[in-house]
Parts: structure tokens; C-alpha cells; sequence
């Protein structure tokens, strides 16, 4: 049994309410291309209004996409309500849904071991993984690529 099944758990959200930047690229560049836009996000961050926690950043993304417009990844902040949605910036509502979670604290370049651990547990617990649901990520440190704390929130039933 790894250190992560015994920090893995279920948990609920509400409905969450994002303003941000959409990144979209190939896979293979998605590693590179969110930290560039977490720091274009920081740099604006003033000119998002309502914000309910400025420090916590919060992405967002698809498995398997429904349609084009869901294809990215979305970095943003949580707001109370769409105010005024600042141009070159996005608005994303996600509904209330329920996850498994685990913790990544380390380098951005691990976190795909990190998943494939959580989707072992989701496996072993039963679960069903929704791939066309939105998956959260709450960051609550990227100053250095190298230590990353990061919430990591894939969507089950």
C-alpha cells in the first residue's frame, strides 16, 4: 500500500465559478505552457473582480472533451459571480460534483505519477472516473516548479 492511498480520500464541491486564462496546446506541451499562464494570470489578477480567495489558484479540464470549446486547460481564480470578465480572460462554471483527491507536493514533471497512483485507488475503491465531467486542480503553491502543492481532484460517481 503506497503513502498515497492513505492520503487519498472522496470529497464534494460546490458549484464553482472560474475567471481566468484558457491554455491550449498538445499534450505533450501542457507541462510547460500552465506555468507560463499562471504567470500571465498573477500579473492581472487585479483586474479580476469579486475573487474569493486571490491566493489559491484553480484549474480546470476535461479527460475527454464534449466539444472543441472544452478542449484546454483553464487557469483561474474563483469569484463570487461573473462581474465583469476582463478581455483575453475566460469565465468557466463548474457544477457541484463529487471527487477523489489526493495531494501533489513536489516537481511539476511528477505529476503524472501522482494521478496514475490516484486513479489506482479510484480502481481499488470502486469507483467510476468521469471523463467528460470537469477535473479540478487547486494550487496552493507554484512559485517554484520544483515544490509544487497542488490539490488534485478527478471526478467520480
Amino acid at each position: 500500500m503506497s503513502d498515497l492511498t492513505l492520503r487519498a480520500a472522496e470529497t464534494e464541491l460546490g458549484e464553482l465559478k472560474l475567471i481566468g486564462i484558457r491554455v491550449l496546446c498538445p499534450p505533450d506541451q501542457y507541462l510547460a505552457e500552465i506555468p507560463q499562464a499562471i504567470n500571465l494570470l498573477l500579473g492581472r489578477l487585479t483586474e479580476i473582480k469579486g475573487s474569493v480567495n486571490p491566493n489559491r489558484l484553480v484549474g480546470a479540464f476535461k479527460v475527454e472533451e464534449d466539444s472543441p470549446e472544452e478542449d484546454g486547460y483553464w487557469i483561474g481564480i474563483e469569484v463570487d459571480e461573473f462581474i465583469n470578465v476582463p478581455v483575453g480572460m475566460f469565465s468557466l462554471e463548474i457544477p457541484p460534483q463529487k471527487y477523489a483527491s489526493t495531494r501533489h507536493k513536489g516537481p511539476n514533471d511528477e505529476i503524472g505519477n501522482t494521478y496514475r497512483e490516484l486513479h489506482s485507488w479510484i480502481e481499488e475503491k470502486g469507483y467510476k472516473r468521469l471523463k467528460n465531467k470537469w477535473h479540478i486542480e487547486i494550487h496552493h503553491s507554484w512559485e517554484s516548479m520544483e515544490d509544487l502543492d497542488i490539490e488534485l481532484l478527478d471526478t467520480i460517481s
